[in-house]
């Protein structure tokens, strides 16, 4: 057999699907789904390029969740140096005066984005070969779903080569339906509690779902005085509390916004992609079992598989799972380049 028909091919026996449809390869992660559940068959793509949540550690943790517990077929795409490692410290913006040292970012596989029936974005601030950003343009504009995390409503330094009827496309404003404005609670000094929204708490991305806190702060995506914009679904709203501890009291001087919601986007085709965006979600975030519930349970929504949603499912985490620090103190929190086997 040859190994391109090994490596790609869907063998079928009793009805069992065995390969996984991205072949193994040291610059990304793949994670078979299990036989029994109801994602088998589908499959996922999670991007971890951020520089300050820890995403190279919690989208591998969040890919062993949904193929482990739910079958869906993983794949996990890292930000990576020239040397092929995952590497957070890698800068965002050019020094002054050394415009020419500056080196863009590279996300290796993003070719099977093609076969992903979902993608989770988590980047922030990249800038990406024009052919990277043409094989994410063509799957923002494929009409498939889209989960975006935390820093993925600016997850790209400039535009994206994206019109529709000759107007540029933002990815955060117009596809997500929100980009970061500013760090309405404290940044790096409070947390947040989410509440779920009474007017939503029968949605089924909300099965199941109960006491969301993460120790990041909330953002702001709309300016004060306005709201989220007519086509988004406020589903849950994060109340920022005085400190970075669980039980920590609300503060009352800082109103609480949304932190995850849902919404439409329409492709240049006139197709309907299913968007689901946090706010919330980095390393430590994710920590909380709600937070996890609500992204899973978002994925399987975006697939238009609701009927599949059950409060019941697993959400723990496969194996151990010890996320380091948020923020840009790489050298006190150990964040070092390494390869991505290394997150398995």
């Amino acid at each position: 057999m040859s190994s391109l028909f090994s490596t790609f091919a869907i063998l079928c026996i009793c009805g069992q699907a065995f390969a996984h449809p991205v072949p193994d390869n040291p610059q990304w992660l793949t994670y078979p789904g299990s036989n029994d559940g109801p994602g088998k068959g589908k499959h996922s793509v999670l991007i971890a390029a951020d520089q300050e949540y820890r995403s190279e550690q919690s989208m591998p943790m969040m890919a062993k969740i949904l193929s482990t517990h739910h079958g869906f077929d993983c794949s996990v795409l890292f930000g990576v140096n020239d040397k092929g490692e995952v590497d957070p410290t890698m800068p965002v913006y050019p020094k002054k005066g050394k415009e020419e040292d500056f080196k863009p970012h590279n996300i290796p596989g993003l070719e099977h984005l093609a076969s992903a029936d979902l993608v989770v974005f988590f980047a922030r601030l990249l800038t990406l070969p024009m052919e990277q950003q043409e094989r994410i343009v063509a799957y923002i504009d494929s009409g498939k779903p889209m989960i975006a995390l935390r820093t993925a409503n600016h997850g790209f330094r400039g535009a994206l080569p994206y019109k529709i009827n000759g107007k540029k496309v933002n990815f955060g404003k117009d596809v997500l339906g929100g980009s970061f404005m500013g760090h309405h609670g404290n940044w790096h000094r409070d947390s947040t509690r989410g509440t779920i929204g009474s007017k939503q708490k029968n949605h089924p991305i909300l099965a199941g779902v109960r006491d969301i806190w993460g120790p990041s702060d909330v953002y702001r995506t709309y300016k004060e005085g306005t709201s989220l914009p007519a086509d988004c679904t406020a589903l849950v709203w994060g109340q920022p509390l005085v400190g970075r501890s669980y039980d920590d009291a609300p503060n009352l001087k800082k109103e609480p916004l949304p932190v995850a919601w849902l919404k439409t986007w329409k492709t240049s085709r006139g197709k309907d992609a299913r968007v689901f965006h946090s706010t919330m979600g980095s390393g430590k975030d994710l920590q909380s079992a709600g937070l996890r519930r609500l992204i899973i349970n978002a994925a399987y929504w975006g697939m238009r598989m609701e009927n599949a949603i059950s409060s019941e499912t697993s959400v723990d985490v496969v194996g151990t799972y010890k996320p380091l620090e948020s923020g840009f103190n790489y050298e006190k929190f150990g964040i070092v380049p390494r390869m991505p086997a290394e997150y398995r």
